[in-house]
């Protein structure tokens, strides 16, 4: 009976283990089944759905991490890419101990040899401080390879999205760069922020206005011309005066957006944009402009007194006398200061401050970029002897871009429009405001031209391209006498080609010296003009303007009022 009941209860046994082992797979069964139900559910539901949400989830799986900007023919100026950055993390090896194997100082040494130009002792002094952060950033492969071979687990190289720029520190002030934090800074990177980061818009390459080919070219001749005469920094532009687009712009000295350091940040300060300057005679065809316009100068042939105009206590002076009397052209042939003051007392001050509000020359230059000076405006009401000082330049402090702008609208037919960066397609150029009558435009375009064939532009005349243009020589405020007579800013604003003008080309230098190059002169028709006149050359016929000994703009009824200058 034992022998029975033990068989009996081995059988149950058996039958439980079955019966467990059955529910088991059935339970595994169920699963399976639930999980390829889901699936199934899945792909039903992802077929039945709207097919973007999988091309878009494609598309932004392969969009940039941030949008490229190009110049207007597609050249790329800025992008991303993936790169290695050095990482210092001191508890790699735990909460307590050294973070290093070595010594800091060892450590460092073996990293220098690996980046030349890296600072060993702030990089010993950062390892040793155990202070976590970054030690370089932007590592080819093959150098982050070899950092891995010092063996330090503290060193780390964690794959990052970088910003490169492809054309060095060509156009820095224009496109900014972007910080640790991943966000644009100082320039275009800051102002199309959002746009190259949306995933709606970043795939497409943001097309800047520039030039690269203009831009390089303006930034050598700019550079060339400082180091010619030691200036302390240059700037310049071109720009479209039918459309205001910029297709260069520099600012000297220049940053590297590839590599961000002190001296970098220093640097960051757009002359172009920022920097307000007193620029002398160049204003002086801005207010022949006015007074032609507002039927106060009719006659160029009337003479004018050019003997020191006197105001009160102070006089008014030429730097060089060219007579006790000159008329229109030779007013700006020469560069009267006396006879531009008499003609901008005849139009009055209400008048003169009205042009040149028209020519937005009171308010922030007009351009995308975040950092635009505000001018030293005279204000409201303005005495007589201000406005007389504001014809030739003094007394009224405005960007280069300010100037830029005012000649385009003077040569273009007399509309002015804003400046812009980004490109503008054909057709698409702002209206504009009318600023002076077509009929005005068209005798400043003589005026020019005289200068430039007669007068202080000479050094700017390149052959068969018919620049027009005005110098002007400014002394710096400061010192006991209100200027500084040793400090000068030296600038020519020219358009080309002067029968029919298509780009206006600005080029100043800070406090230029006299030097063998220049002929010891410090003045603008022999340190600024001559840049002009080596620049136009190198960019006219990439930008359509050809070399023409056969075209100008006529002068015939205006030579004669130049005395020895009749053929």
């Amino acid at each position: 009976m034992a022998v029975a009941s033990g068989r009996v209860q081995l059988v149950t046994l058996r039958q439980r283990s079955l019966t467990v082992a059955r529910w088991r797979v059935l339970w595994i069964a169920l699963g399976f089944a639930f999980v390829a139900l889901m699936a199934l559910l899945r792909l039903g539901y992802l077929g039945m759905s709207d097919s973007a949400s999988r091309a878009t989830s494609l598309e932004e799986a392969l969009l940039p991490p941030r949008g490229e900007i190009v110049d207007r023919n597609g050249i790329p100026m800025a992008r991303a890419f993936p790169a290695y950055a050095l990482w210092f993390n001191p508890k790699a090896l735990g909460e307590d101990g050294d973070p290093l194997v070595r010594d800091p100082a060892e450590v460092a040494a073996k990293l220098k040899a690996i980046f030349p130009d890296m600072d060993e002792s702030r990089v010993a002094k950062q390892l040793a401080s155990g202070q976590q952060g970054y030690l370089r950033r932007r590592v080819l492969p093959e150098d982050a390879n070899r950092v891995q071979e010092i063996g330090e687990l503290a060193l780390e190289m964690p794959m990052e999205n970088d910003r490169h720029y492809p054309q060095g520190s060509m156009a820095a002030h224009v496109l900014g760069y972007v910080a640790a934090d991943g966000k644009g800074r100082v320039g275009m990177e800051q102002v199309l922020d959002t746009q190259l980061n949306d995933p709606v818009t970043r795939g497409t390459p943001a097309a800047l206005s520039i030039d690269v080919r203009v831009q390089g070219a303006l930034e050598d001749e700019l550079r060339r011309g400082m180091k010619l005469v030691d200036a302390q920094g240059g700037a310049g532009i071109v720009l479209d005066v039918d459309t205001g687009e910029v297709l260069a712009l520099a600012s000297l000295p220049e940053f590297d957006p590839n590599k961000i350091d002190e001296r970098g940040q220093s640097l960051m300060f757009n002359r172009v944009t920022n920097q307000v300057y007193e620029l002398g005679s160049t204003f002086k065809p801005l207010s022949v402009a006015a007074a032609i316009d507002a039927g106060v100068v009719r006659d160029f042939s009337r003479r004018y007194d050019a003997t020191p105009v006197k105001v009160g206590r102070f006089a008014i002076k030429d730097l060089h006398s060219k007579g006790n009397t000159l008329n229109v052209v030779e007013t700006l042939v020469y560069s009267s200061n006396t006879v531009t003051a008499r003609i901008a007392d005849d139009l009055g001050p209400e008048r003169m401050r009205r042009y040149m509000i028209d020519m937005g020359l009171n308010e922030r230059p007009y351009i995308e970029l975040p950092a635009k000076g505000f001018p030293i405006w005279p204000g409201d009401n303005w005495p007589r002897l201000r406005n007389m000082t504001v014809s030739y330049g003094h007394g009224i402090a405005v960007t280069p871009l300010h100037l830029a702008s005012a000649y385009a609208a003077m040569v273009n037919g007399g509309i002015w429009r804003p400046a812009t960066l980004h490109k503008v397609e054909p057709g698409a150029a702002p209206k504009g405001r009318r600023v002076f009558k077509a009929s005005t435009s068209s005798r400043m375009r003589q005026l020019l031209r005289a200068i430039t064939v007669f007068g202080t532009g000479k050094n700017a005349d390149a052959h068969g391209y018919r620049v027009g243009g005005k110098t002007g020589s400014a002394e710096k405020p400061g010192g006991s006498a209100g200027y500084r007579r040793t400090a000068l800013v030296s600038t020519f604003a020219a358009a080309f080609p002067m029968d029919r003008p298509r780009y206006v080309v600005i080029a100043m230098l800070d406090e230029p010296r006299g030097t063998v190059a220049s002929s010891y002169q410090r003045t603008a028709g022999w340190t600024a003009a001559p840049i002009v006149g080596r620049l136009v050359p190198r960019i006219g016929p990439l930008i359509g303007v050809r070399p023409d000994e056969t075209r100008d703009v006529d002068i015939s009824d205006i030579r004669p009022l130049i005395p020895g200058k009749t053929s």
